[in-house]
């Protein structure tokens, strides 16, 4: 990924659910007021999702609030927004998804070079067992992190 100038969202929650395998930098088409909500920081990724439909690929459940001072401009905040990305991009995206049945999440949204990118990731979904052995290993990272610093 190139350099990353401000982080506006991230999918916390994406990590935590899917084992990414491989991360794509992505545009995405917007209107006007959408980029300067996004910008005041209005906005969710936290149900958000990617499709493959047509040779195209949508994001699908991105939450981004109406622009306070956009009135008749202003978008249906959860519609489907196109992302943009090289056709090879997308044919390995599709056949990745199904094929060996991986999901397309968007883990991140930020400014590159003026622009908003979006990062886009194919991830295989985890277990609940898997989930369980996560937060067993980071509690345990934490407690002797914790007892390191009752030693000094």
């Amino acid at each position: 990924m190139s350099k990353k100038n401000k982080v506006f969202a991230t999918n916390r929650k994406a990590r935590h659910d899917y084992y990414i395998e491989e991360t794509y930098e992505a545009g995405i088409a917007l209107k006007g007021t959408e980029v300067k909500s996004i910008r005041q920081g209005r906005v969710n990724l936290k149900e958000s999702y990617a499709e493959v439909r047509n040779g195209e690929i949508f994001v699908v459940g991105m939450h981004i609030s109406p622009y306070a001072e956009g009135n008749i401009f202003n978008v249906d905040p959860l519609r489907k927004r196109k992302l943009l990305l090289h056709k090879r991009e997308i044919r390995k995206i599709s056949q990745a998804v199904t094929l060996k049945g991986y999901t397309l999440v968007i883990t991140s949204l930020y400014l590159s070079k003026g622009r908003i990118k979006a990062e886009l990731a194919v991830a295989r979904g985890k277990k609940l067992y898997d989930k369980r052995e996560a937060i067993a290993k980071k509690d345990s990272e934490r407690r002797i992190l914790q007892a390191a610093r009752e030693d000094r």
